[in-house]
Parts: C-alpha cells; sequence; structure tokens
C-alpha cells in the first residue's frame, strides 16, 4: 500500500507519522496491497485554540480507481485519525457489500432462467 502523508499548518514528527502509517494501513485487508493512499492531517485554522480545531482527510484509490475518501474534525489530532479511519473501513466495506449482493442477485436470476429452461 502506498501512503502519502501531507500536513497543514503542523509538524509531521516521527511518532505522529508512525501513528498514522499504522492505523491507515490497517485498511489494506479489506481493498488489497495495490491501493494509493494520501492522507493529509493538520489544523482547521491558526487562530483557534480550543474546539475542533485538527482534521484528518484520507483518500483511498483502489486499484481498480475507485476513490473512498473520509474525513474527520476533532479536539484531537489521534482521535482525529481514527475518526477517519473507521469511515473509511466502513465505506470500503459498504461497497464490498454491495457489490457481493448484485452478483448473488444475478447468479439468482440466471439460476432461475436456467430452471425455466428445464421446465
Amino acid at each position: 500500500m502506498n501512503i502519502s502523508i501531507k500536513t497543514t499548518q503542523i509538524e509531521l514528527t516521527p511518532a505522529l507519522k508512525d501513528y498514522t502509517e499504522k492505523r491507515v494501513s490497517s485498511v489494506a485487508k479489506f481493498v488489497g496491497e495495490t491501493s494509493s493512499v494520501i492522507v493529509e492531517i493538520g489544523k482547521t485554522t491558526a487562530h483557534h485554540s480550543h474546539g475542533d480545531i485538527f482534521r484528518a482527510e484520507i483518500n483511498l484509490t483502489t486499484s481498480l480507481g475507485k476513490l473512498f475518501r473520509a474525513v474527520s474534525e476533532k479536539s484531537d489530532l489521534y482521535e482525529a485519525v481514527d475518526d477517519a479511519r473507521n469511515e473509511l473501513v466502513r465505506a470500503v466495506s459498504s461497497s464490498k457489500g454491495k457489490k457481493e449482493a448484485l452478483w448473488k442477485k444475478g447468479a439468482r436470476k440466471f439460476k432461475n432462467i436456467i430452471r425455466g429452461f428445464r421446465n
């Protein structure tokens, strides 16, 4: 998995980089290793000091070209990364479920057509 991290109005520390890579790389089991991820983390504005001031945005592009996007704003940067990751996993697994349901529906329809020819 190709992970690119961009920061806005904060410095990218090794601890923050390791944490973000660890959390985002766990999504690989849902989409495969050949996907590309762009993570943007930082402060929303420079003059705020309390409230939801940290933002995490994750853009995941699969090998088939499908794009998934998750955004989170929280008062803690690590919380924002976790929330965005959870939102991304939810979107990816939902898409996978829809794809499998569509496949099963088509197979069921095909099976009914074949049964109709037998009778």
